[in-house]
């Protein structure tokens, strides 16, 4: 009984292409993966927010890319890197987090939208989708937690 079970769920897994027991990767895993968001993910851990990006959420993430880190002053990044910029590095990070999942299809207008940070950020999709003076490249990209949506700039909270 156990071996015809074995075989039976061995060639369920080869017919969908190995990937049976699979789901969607988390946010974490996804921005990892899709070789643009290194800057994002090294800041991510730095920041000691991976866990939280992993939990169940749903989470909506503005992710800039790295090219979009790089446009920062130099040397900016490395220094939010550093252990004793971590409170700010968060605040930015998490300036970038909307609680909930939010697809573009749920977007009309200009809205005022709280982060996890605390303060509001700016969704207008008058011309195109922004949120405050960032423009999202690429929308609606599905996590098992949530929704990541391209940015082309990194976004600061005030302050």
């Amino acid at each position: 009984m156990f071996r015809r079970t074995f075989v039976a769920l061995t060639a369920a897994a080869t017919l969908m292409g190995g990937v049976a027991f699979a789901g969607p990767k988390d946010i974490v895993d996804t921005a990892a993966g899709a070789g643009t968001f290194g800057t994002l993910v090294a800041a991510v851990e730095a920041a000691e927010l991976v866990d939280t990006l992993k939990s169940e959420g749903p989470f909506t993430v503005f992710a800039p890319t790295d090219e979009a880190f790089a446009a920062l002053p130099e040397g900016t990044v490395d220094e939010l890197l550093k252990p004793e910029n971590k409170e700010q590095l968060v605040a930015i990070l998490t300036y970038h987090v909307v609680p909930g999942k939010v697809m573009s299809g749920d977007l009309s207008g200009t809205q005022d939208v709280a982060t996890v940070q605390g303060s509001n950020v700016t969704i207008d999709t008058s011309s195109g989708v922004t949120i405050n003076e960032a423009a999202v490249t690429t929308a609606d990209i599905e996590a098992s937690n949530g929704v990541i949506h391209v940015i082309d700039k990194v976004i600061l909270p005030e302050g």
